[in-house]
């Protein structure tokens, strides 16, 4: 297990030395100084950089399951679906276009690194967990979202109730039913999704009993 933990770590130094340089980028190359907010790494597609720091430090089997859980359901998603809208992913310097295609990458590598080493420990019960982590986070990205919105533009889990839903499909939803409609359901749908990429994990596991050791 330790072996595993390291490589998420170094995977995690890696996103976090990366994100440094892309926030430097963003505020001294492109925006004459000034910070944006709308960029501070507190996203659905960050949330792995954090989990991979702090693996080596968890102790407790049923918790580094469940952040296992995240990266293989919702980091999957999160790296998977980007690439359905990457008008997001492309900006002024091309070093960051190449570094943001790059992290959604890797937060699909990660995802099946994570799906294979968790081993025969995939159940409802860790996909309930991981669901828990990532309503938590959109509670945090809500509180700052209606904290720090008087001081920038700021869209964390881009649920601000400030800004109309801007991906695809959700925008349209959202223009219909009322932006929080469109939250609500967006919050909903990326639930439903992980829940989808967990049941095919089930599915696979039970199916080809395969993991990292078995592989390696």
């Amino acid at each position: 297990m330790q072996k595993h933990k390291n490589i998420f770590f170094y995977c995690g130094l890696l996103m976090l030395f990366s994100e440094v340089w892309k926030q430097w980028c963003l505020t001294y190359i492109l925006n004459n100084g000034h910070y944006n907010w709308w960029y501070f790494p507190f996203q659905l597609c960050s949330i792995p950089m954090y989990i991979c720091l702090i693996l080596p430090w968890i102790r407790s089997p049923q918790i580094y399951d469940a952040f296992l859980t995240f990266l293989m359901d919702f980091g999957m998603l999160g790296g998977i679906f980007a690439f359905c809208d990457t008008s997001g992913m492309y900006y002024h310097y091309p070093p960051l276009t190449i570094h943001s295609f790059a992290w959604h990458v890797l937060l699909i590598i990660l995802g099946l690194y994570a799906g294979f080493t968790i081993g025969k420990n995939i159940s409802i019960r860790n996909y309930l967990k991981s669901a828990g982590i990532y309503l938590i986070c959109c509670v945090v990205a809500t509180i700052w979202n209606l904290l720090f919105h008087p001081y920038g533009n700021i869209n964390m889990f881009y649920i601000s109730p400030y800004y109309i839903m801007a991906q695809k499909v959700f925008c349209k939803l959202a223009l219909i039913l009322g932006n929080n409609a469109g939250i609500a359901i967006y919050i909903a749908s990326t639930l439903f999704g992980a829940w989808i990429f967990h049941c095919i994990w089930m599915f696979l596991k039970r199916g080809l009993k395969i993991s990292v050791n078995s592989l390696f």
